[in-house]
Formats: C-alpha cells, structure tokens, sequence
C-alpha cells in the first residue's frame, strides 16, 4: 500500500484549497500544508494545459532551496478552458455571472496539472475532462452566484456544487479533476515516486 511506502517520506501540500485537503484525507495520506504567497501571471502565448502546467510549476519555485531528502512537496493548478480561453477564478459577481452565462449550454474542458517536486526531481502530470452545461436560465445563474459565491473557483462554479448537480448533463473523464485533484493520478504518480 501506498501509505506504507510513504512512512519515511513527508508530503507538502502547498493549497489552500479545502476540496484538496480533503481528498488527501480520502486517499488516507498523511500530509502537512505549507503556503507560500506565489503571483500567478502567465505570458499570453500560454495555451491550454500549457497554463496550469507552468502555474503549478511556478508555485513550485516558491519552495526552492528548502525541501529536505525525504520531503514530497506537491503543487496544482486548474483552469477551465472554453472557446480557446482560459477562465480563472471570478473578479466578482458580475464576472462570476458573465463566466456562467458564457458556459451555459456548451461544452468546456477543465485541465489540473499536479507538480511533484522533492530535493532531486520535478515531475508534473496533467488531466483533462469535458464537461457540458444544460442551457442555464439566468434565475439559477443568479441564484447559485448569489448563494455560493463561488469566487476561489475556476471557471466561477464547483462541480460538486447546487450549480453541479441541477446544471451538468454530460461529463467525460475524471470527476475529481473538475473538482480540482484528479485523484487517481496523484496515487499512481506518488507510487511510482517511491517504487
């Protein structure tokens, strides 16, 4: 098992996102979490996975210098790209509503990439997942806006969200990943880290 291969390793979570502290819980990994304030800018040349590629590279170089032998420092990032642009986390409402709107009734793909880093190596792994939105109505748009406030989230939704659940008719490809960890890549990649 993974977490017995992993007992003379420490693993660095550096997110503050609640929904990937939470699935390393779920994966039953121990891990502590260290934040470094990292400006997330991109050149425009930058196209789809390129973005969260670098992004979660680039909050790897926050840490350089001062990861240990045993220490497995983990970074991601996640974009939701639609018609060849990429939608970050919402400014606020009125962006959070225009992100939806743009959505709504169209397929999008959402790419996380995930950057392993330890005193040795860098790896990084990517995944990509469709997702389709019915045709929203701007009462529910408003509504969910409104109600979740859904500003630390690509794209201005969460898929496990009231918006998820009324508002996603088609899905292709891992479910964790449009919540921002695709889960089952973290747990290969790690295994094959430490054999």
């Amino acid at each position: 098992m993974l977490q017995e291969k992993l007992k003379d390793y420490l693993l660095i979570l550096a997110s503050g996102s609640p929904r990937r502290q939470q699935f390393f819980k779920e994966l039953g990994l121990d891990f502590e979490i260290r934040l470094r304030p990292v400006e997330e800018k991109y050149t425009e040349k930058l196209k789809g996975l390129e973005i969260p590629n670098y992004l979660a590279q680039l909050k790897a170089t926050a840490f350089n210098g001062e990861l240990k032998p045993n220490e497995i420092l983990i970074t991601s990032d996640t974009i939701v790209w639609h018609n060849e642009k990429s939608l970050a986390k919402p400014a606020d409402t009125t962006d959070a509503i225009a992100m939806l709107k743009t959505l709504s009734d169209d397929w999008h793909e959402v790419f996380t990439s995930v950057c392993f880093t330890t005193a040795a190596e860098q790896r990084t792994v990517a995944e990509t997942t469709q997702v389709k939105f019915k045709k929203l109505t701007n009462e529910e748009i408003q509504f969910y806006v409104n109600t979740y406030e859904p500003f630390d989230k690509a794209g201005g939704y969460g898929i496990q969200d009231w918006i998820g659940l009324i508002g996603i008719e088609k899905i292709k490809g891992s479910y964790t990943n449009v919540v921002g960890l695709p889960t089952h890549l973290v747990y290969k990649t790690l295994t094959d880290m430490v054999g």
